[in-house]
């Protein structure tokens, strides 16, 4: 799996940018699928029907290699690809942004719609929240009972993530952990316990950790 930036899930991010008397609405997204950014830009133009244009963007991929914009009226060139090479200037994937148009009199030429609405993309991205999705480990780890609070303690301590903990004869967790991790985790888990654990690796996930 490839690690990588992307828009928060489960909420729309927005800004608003005002120039010459035209006004610019950003709408930032997480998308998982061509399907759910073509959704989106069309609720955004439903949703703001009276604007002058509503232009947009997206990219899909953990390596960003599906891309589209759309200039919805405006001058070729001037709209949608502005903000699509904002999304990829701030090195996100799995985003959508719209940024509806209405105009206020006075043309900006080809030049000033550039700047706006990579401008306006931008505002929307900045008041976006942003997350890396990393590929973590999933490990099953089984022990006794009297190892648990030893080994909980550590978890603790290193800030591994516990998934999830299955109470029966034995205790198994099920734990996060980056990759560079694992060998030196069962190396000091093996000293803890004295080798008194079972552990089988049950392959990798994204997991969404915040940017800075």
């Amino acid at each position: 799996m490839t690690n990588f930036k992307t828009v928060a899930h489960g909420e729309i991010f927005g800004a608003a940018y005002e120039v010459n008397k035209s006004k610019f609405l950003a709408h930032v997204k997480h998308i998982e699928s061509e399907e759910a950014a073509r959704d989106f830009v069309q609720m955004i133009r439903k949703k703001y029907f009276d604007a002058t244009h509503n232009c947009s963007a997206w990219i899909l991929g953990e390596r960003g290699d599906k891309q589209k914009s759309n200039d919805d009226g405006e001058p070729g060139g001037t709209a949608g690809n502005p903000i699509l090479e904002t999304i990829k200037k701030n090195d996100l994937t799995n985003c959508a942004i719209v940024v509806t148009r209405y105009f206020g009199g006075i043309k900006l030429g080809a030049g000033g719609l550039i700047r706006a609405y990579s401008h306006t993309a931008a505002l929307g991205i900045a008041n976006s929240k942003l997350v890396r999705m990393t590929a973590f480990k999933k490990l099953s780890l089984t022990l006794e009972y009297n190892f648990l609070a030893a080994v909980e303690n550590y978890l603790r301590n290193k800030k591994i993530s516990v998934a999830n903990t299955d109470y029966a004869d034995v205790v198994t967790l099920e734990l996060l952990l980056l990759p560079e991790q694992v060998e030196t985790f069962l190396v000091e888990l093996n000293d803890l316990t004295a080798a008194n654990f079972l552990y089988e690796e049950l392959g990798e996930v994204l997991i969404p950790v915040g940017c800075p």
